[in-house]
């Protein structure tokens, strides 16, 4: 099974994408740039979905929906939120069909055209702030925090499965507050949980930081973002948290009465990840025998395989190990299929990337033992049945935390610096990975640099000290170094 995946040295492109249909977790639809995502697929995604709606809930927040479609005169009330996204736009123009006449199916009825056309949702910052106006009145109603979890259509081009498509899933915050303290604050939290749940869960180390002013959010007064490196040493935006200011407040005209009775505009938050996060997972730990999952978001955290086939005194044993599991809120699969063999049973469920899977046979039970192999190393060894729950809980635990630090090597080992253009040229070209290197502050020297290498600033560090120095590219005096890289 693993010789039908292309191997990351030889097309790390193709391997990514045989990873995806291989493990089942996507194929590709009728709707050119859209994915179906498939069971598996889905079943990371809820894992995420649920994990991340519990931290935004332990930090007060709640969900609430609103509608797909946004009048296009909404997107019109905030200049730079319209110019970020009006070439992404799906356009809805009329709102019914009809016969041909011709007999030849159905075409849009010309006389069933919208009076004002409705953009489905790229974003919900427009929706939702007009609707903010009706449910603000007093600082009383303040702060508002809500989370919605949604889709939304960003036209691509160029798509690739959970890394970019046309439609996706994701979660998207948005936030009122009376003070622009209170609303920096709310961003910077936000930002804090999107790093937690990425190494914590994902085992997936970031680097957190600002974004430059030319990669910030559209209509953002700053953006915060944690920069993952993938396998390939390229960079991947895995999440941002957007201090809004009061651009959305004074376009929608949400004000709030002050407790002195003064009448101030709200201030604004708005936060997302998207199922983009299942892509990052996959390159961020995968190998080429196929998916590797982190057991916090595995779905199916144990397989047990009987060998040869399932007997009845086999499935007694494998009944109990899955009970004792369960208690101790592990989920575990038995494989009672009698038709495929063991070795095959073995290679799907390594495609898979099922973090720990037992074996039981005859001979095992003699032996009052069984066979655990760890997907992450693909190594096995021969355990007594006793305290075997006791032991594949501390296991999980160690693939979890030995993934994150092999994660983490990986990126320091792929992190360098540059001083000079010709250096950064170098290691952007050859080593790829992150480049840290000084930068003048001027969005002309960033495109500058980004035209000639393809690099693109990635963020700025939160722990990037102030350090004179002179520009990478024009030599021109500079207060920190950034960090660069070619992106996803």
């Amino acid at each position: 099974m693993a010789k039908e995946i292309t191997p990351r040295s030889e097309d790390y492109s193709k391997w990514y994408l045989d990873i995806v249909r291989k493990a089942g977790l996507a194929d590709n639809s009728a709707v050119r740039g859209c994915m179906v995502i498939k069971p598996t697929g889905y079943a990371i995604w809820e894992m995420m979905r649920d994990q991340l709606d519990k931290m935004f809930k332990d930090t007060g927040h709640v969900n609430a929906y609103f509608p797909l479609f946004i009048p296009k005169s909404f997107l019109s009330k905030e200049a730079d939120h319209v110019e970020g996204f009006a070439k992404e736009c799906a356009v809805v123009t009329h709102h019914r069909l009809m016969s041909n006449p011709d007999g030849s199916g159905v075409v849009v009825d010309p006389s069933a055209k919208l009076a004002e056309e409705l953009i489905v949702r790229p974003t919900s910052e427009t929706i939702i702030w007009n609707t903010y106006k009706d449910w603000v009145k007093s600082y009383r109603d303040l702060p508002l925090l809500i989370n919605q979890w949604a889709n939304v259509v960003r036209w691509e081009m160029r798509t690739r499965p959970f890394l970019r498509t046309s439609e996706f899933l994701w979660q998207e915050g948005h936030t009122a507050h009376a003070t622009r303290t209170e609303a920096i604050e709310e961003a910077q939290l936000i930002h804090e949980v999107y790093a937690r749940f990425a190494e914590d869960y994902m085992a997936m180390p970031v680097i957190k930081g600002a974004k430059s002013a030319h990669e910030r959010f559209a209509g953002a007064e700053e953006t915060y973002t944690i920069e993952a490196l993938m396998q390939d040493g390229k960079a991947l935006q895995a999440g941002t948290s957007h201090f809004l200011g009061q651009n959305f407040a004074k376009a929608f005209d949400v004000k709030y009465l002050n407790s002195d009775n003064q009448e101030e505009y709200v201030w604004a938050t708005s936060w997302g990840v998207s199922t983009r996060l299942v892509g990052a997972l996959i390159m961020t730990h995968s190998d080429d025998e196929g998916l590797i999952l982190p057991p916090k978001l595995a779905p199916i955290q144990v397989v047990i395989v009987p060998i040869p086939r399932p007997s009845s005194d086999i499935l007694a044993v494998a009944d109990k190990i899955k009970s004792d599991l369960n208690q101790k809120g592990i989920s575990v699969l038995i494989d009672k299929d009698e038709k495929k063999r063991p070795g095959f049973k073995f290679a799907e469920y390594e495609m898979k990337g099922i973090p720990v899977r037992i074996g039981i046979g005859e001979r095992d039970l003699a032996k009052n033992q069984v066979e655990v192999a760890r997907r992450d190393t693909r190594s096995k060894e021969s355990r007594p049945l006793d305290n075997i729950a006791e032991h594949i809980v501390l296991l999980l635990d160690q693939i979890q935390d030995s993934l994150l630090e092999k994660a983490r090597t990986f990126r320091d080992e792929n992190t360098t610096t540059a001083d000079d253009f010709k250096t950064f040229k170098e290691l952007i070209n050859d080593k790829g990975g992150f480049v840290s290197a000084h930068w003048d502050g001027t969005t002309e020297t960033e495109l500058k640099i980004k035209e000639l290498t393809k690099a693109s600033i990635r963020c700025i560090p939160n722990d990037a000290e102030l350090e004179k120095g002179s520009d990478v590219l024009t030599g021109s005096p500079s207060q920190r170094r950034v960090l660069f890289a070619k992106a996803y």
